[in-house]
């Protein structure tokens, strides 16, 4: 059954998730657009009809919204009689989102834990802290909450859920990786919003390890990996979202978060950190202006929507799990690689941005299908892994595994 999608957010990713649900508008419906910035949103729907990627005469329309705002996010909720809530914005937009789905029956997806402006890196799991607190809420009133269903978070707990489900007995360690082996151009910039992507990087890493949450630095722990396409490469452990879910639903698994930095976006990050410039706590100038730091150093550095153009190379993400399968211990790496130049030809925007925004619109195809409409809040890694898989695989994010049999490409129709 067809249902009208809206989508809040009008960054690169919303303009990913933008192209694909035109791309299947057959099967999904009407398509809305909402953001604090209606221009962004305009521009999104012009990029969709320069490129002709409706696929069928569906409505296409921008909205001004602020998400904050629950009553005016449920006004425009039963304006668009959207079905289907896609929130790519900020994460400091979740539970105001959620809450608008909540009170009106939306099916509702995110693709990162809530945040409060005011905390950074909160005790695990974190989504224990937030969305968790509305799971009974939302089985009570058969509301549709899918929550982290990006790529990471998103495709890689799918990854996690297919490697337990398929190819172990026992599963004893998760290792996601992601790799960004491509380059923008620009001295220094981030390929989301700068805000949240430092926040992410200046609190406690956590990990899940020989059955409780461990607590390292950034950039404290590091390894080498050898990937497929990108090649050899330097990761660090990293605290991210699936992590926060994966340790509940994977049966004790050790559960690590594997990032790749270079040198130079260290040392940068690194000055800017000691320099107190990523500090979400007010500061006041010389001349008794209150400024944010961080905030300030957002405002400087390149939007991540303006990288794509220019920006070359390949990702690398995936999971390497290990454990036991009839009596033998084995590793499998289960992965996707995009492609940053091929992502900006399709949809004018770059690889991770890409990589983002597909996964909620394969998850939006089978909600209005009924597969994944399950009336109820959930992380991805505890929905049926094969029909997401199948559909990301012809729409643009298809899987590989390479084990012992070596490396090719994974089929699950």
């Amino acid at each position: 059954m067809k249902k009208n999608v809206l989508i809040i957010g009008a960054g690169g990713v919303a303009q990913v998730v933008a192209h694909k649900c035109a791309q299947n508008c057959d099967v999904l419906g009407d398509i809305h657009i909402a953001s604090r910035t209606v221009e962004k949103c305009r521009a999104i729907v012009a990029s969709v009809r320069e490129k002709k990627s409706l696929k069928t005469d569906v409505t296409l329309e921008a909205h001004a919204l602020d998400a904050m705002d629950v009553e005016a996010t449920k006004a425009l909720i039963e304006k668009t009689k959207a079905g289907i809530v896609i929130n790519v914005g900020s994460a400091f937009v979740n539970m105001s989102v959620l809450r608008a789905c909540m009170d009106t029956g939306a099916a509702y997806m995110d693709t990162a834990i809530h945040e409060d402006p005011k905390k950074i890196c909160e005790t695990p799991p974190w989504y224990g802290n937030y969305e968790w607190k509305c799971a009974q809420e939302c089985k009570e009133k058969g509301v549709t909450a899918i929550l982290g269903v990006g790529f990471d978070p998103g495709v890689v707990n799918a990854y996690a859920r297919l490697a337990k489900d398929e190819y172990f007995d026992k599963v004893t360690a998760v290792d996601i990786v992601d790799i960004n082996a491509g380059s923008h151009g620009k001295y220094f910039a981030t390929n989301f919003d700068p805000e949240i992507n430092f926040r992410e990087f200046t609190g406690v890493v956590y990990s899940w390890q020989n059955g409780q949450w461990q607590t390292n630095s950034m950039f404290e722990v590091g390894k080498e990996y050898d990937l497929p396409v990108v090649g050899k490469c330097k990761a660090y452990m990293t605290g991210h979202d699936e992590v926060h879910s994966l340790a509940k639903h994977m049966d004790g698994a050790d559960v690590r978060f594997w990032m790749g930095f270079g040198d130079h976006y260290i040392n940068v990050f690194t000055v800017l950190k000691n320099l107190g410039l990523l500090s979400e706590q007010p500061v006041k100038t010389a001349e008794g202006l209150e400024v944010v730091p961080l905030k300030v150093v957002k405002a400087v550095l390149p939007d991540p929507s303006s990288l794509a153009p220019n920006y070359q190379g390949k990702t690398c993400i995936g999971d390497f799990v290990k454990g036991m399968k009839d009596g033998v211990e084995r590793e499998v790496f289960i992965y996707n690689v995009a492609d940053h130049k091929e992502a900006f030809e399709e949809v004018g925007s770059q690889g991770i941005s890409y990589t983002a925004g597909v996964p909620p619109v394969a998850a939006a195809m089978l909600i209005a299908s009924g597969e994944w409409d399950v009336k109820q809040m959930v992380n991805v890694e505890e929905l049926p892994p094969r029909p997401f898989l199948d559909i990301l695989n012809r729409i643009g994010l298809p899987t590989r595994i390479k084990d012992a049999d070596g490396d090719r490409a994974l089929t699950f129709s």
